[in-house]
């Protein structure tokens, strides 16, 4: 029913739905990136309060780099821009991509990076306990949060690859 409504349109319209329709697979992939952020972003700040909490409790030094560990998710809606940013091109081409491929691409690209987000969310929650009770740690954490980013620039890379 679809494709006999968009072939009963003027060109002109058929090439502005179909633009329409790829444009929301970059949507899609900023969005379920950005969710996946806030998601982790979440989790770890929420671990990094407790962990500052239990510093002040027993009267240590609270460590300012458990900021490091909350904010590392965020990186991953950069990736879901960067994304959407290649799918809106690609929607915008003199011969665009199939929409279908847009949208099937930017979907499960941001849920792919979103997922990352939040697992790394997960990940940076253990490291700013571990650090806020040990002191020591930090670089070994941070490779921990790196391996899991490398799942979101790896879907990052690959689908923009596979788009253009």
């Amino acid at each position: 029913m679809f494709f006999e409504t968009l072939q009963g349109m003027s060109p002109e319209l058929q090439t502005q739905v179909v633009a329409a329709l790829g444009k929301l697979g970059g949507a899609a992939a900023l969005t379920f990136s950005a969710i996946g952020s806030a998601l982790g972003t979440g989790a770890a700040g929420a671990a990094a309060v407790g962990a500052w909490k239990k510093c002040y409790a027993n009267n240590k030094a609270a460590p300012f780099m458990l900021v490091a560990f909350i904010g590392a998710p965020l990186t991953q809606t950069i990736y879901g821009m960067i994304v959407m940013n290649t799918i809106v091109k690609a929607a915008t081409a003199e011969s665009p991509a199939m929409f279908h491929n847009l949208f099937a691409g930017g979907l499960v690209a941001g849920i792919a990076i979103g997922m990352s987000a939040w697992m790394q969310g997960k990940v940076a929650a253990g490291a700013s306990d571990a650090l806020a009770e040990t002191g020591k740690g930090f670089v070994n954490y941070l490779m921990a949060l790196g391996m899991v980013e490398t799942v979101a620039l790896f879907v990052m890379a690959f689908v923009t690859k596979a788009i253009t």
